[in-house]
């Protein structure tokens, strides 16, 4: 059961000591439960913390639904405790959730978004990539460079100016008939829709560099809660217009990714 205060010294507000999973629900059924079980427990694991047991976390979700469709945010902290950075010697995790009424977005499904590319670059870090981990301030800054809604995401490159993510979603592109998304071996984060489609072979990790994401054939952002989006045009940061693609009539990355979350594969 969720808590309704963080206490002062939890060291998931203080450092960021932590990890979180933002998972659809569809009628009260959680979609892709067991991938996102799978990261946050190795979330816990990369940082040492105790994780919860499995009925903990199922029981997040296991109540009445309050609509089609929900959106559960599960926190996990170490807990309270510490002195500076060092990690109390016994910790004692803390496990909160919070379920909201969630409405998807088939005009994007159809119509697709207009995406730039951030300033920001990601900095590498092996240890954290791929995990959800509770310090996410790279992405509040990138989130900060654009106001307008001309722009429904920002594209992420890491300090080697290879394309990572965006800020909340992950990136996809299609190149010779074949469906790829990044590597994230150094840094971003590993989306469970994405991890989906890569256990189910619909899509290989690849390298992609900034200067060449104009000339790829196609390209999307997705994730486990909003589905897939066509990006039907790419703006540079300095707000100059690289490339515009028409959304597809039969969306190959939606055929097999929105059956995974509940969702029409043609919206």
């Amino acid at each position: 059961m969720s808590q309704p205060w963080v206490p002062f010294d939890d060291r998931g507000l203080s450092y960021g000591d932590g990890v979180f999973e933002t998972i659809l629900l569809c009628q009260g059924r959680p979609m892709l439960w067991a991938l996102h079980v799978k990261r946050l427990l190795e979330g816990c694991r990369r940082l040492a913390i105790d994780p919860p047991d499995e009925s903990a976390l199922a029981a997040t979700w296991q109540a009445p639904p309050g609509g089609e469709w929900e959106v559960l945010k599960i926190i996990v902290t170490r807990g309270s405790g510490g002195r500076g950075y060092a990690v109390p010697e016994v910790a004692t995790p803390r496990l909160m959730s919070r379920r909201v009424p969630f409405q998807p977005d088939p005009s994007a499904w159809r119509q697709g978004v207009g995406v730039r590319i951030c300033s920001l670059r990601l900095a590498r870090q092996p240890c954290l990539a791929g995990i959800k981990h509770l310090n996410r301030l790279e992405n509040v800054l990138a989130r900060q460079e654009w106001q307008t809604p001309a722009y429904r995401e920002g594209l992420l490159a890491d300090s080697h100016d290879m394309v990572v993510e965006a800020t909340s979603m992950n990136l996809f592109w299609q190149q010779e008939g074949r469906l790829m998304t990044p590597a994230l071996d150094q840094c971003g984060v590993a989306g469970t829709l994405r991890a989906g489609l890569i256990e189910a072979q619909h899509v290989v990790p690849a390298q992609l560099a900034l200067d060449e994401l104009a000339a790829v054939n196609r390209l999307w952002l997705a994730n486990s809660v909003q589905g897939v989006w066509p990006i039907s045009a790419l703006w540079s940061s300095e707000g100059a217009c690289l490339r515009r693609w028409e959304p597809p009539q039969d969306d190959p990355l939606q055929a097999v990714a929105h059956p995974l979350l509940g969702y029409p594969a043609t919206p």
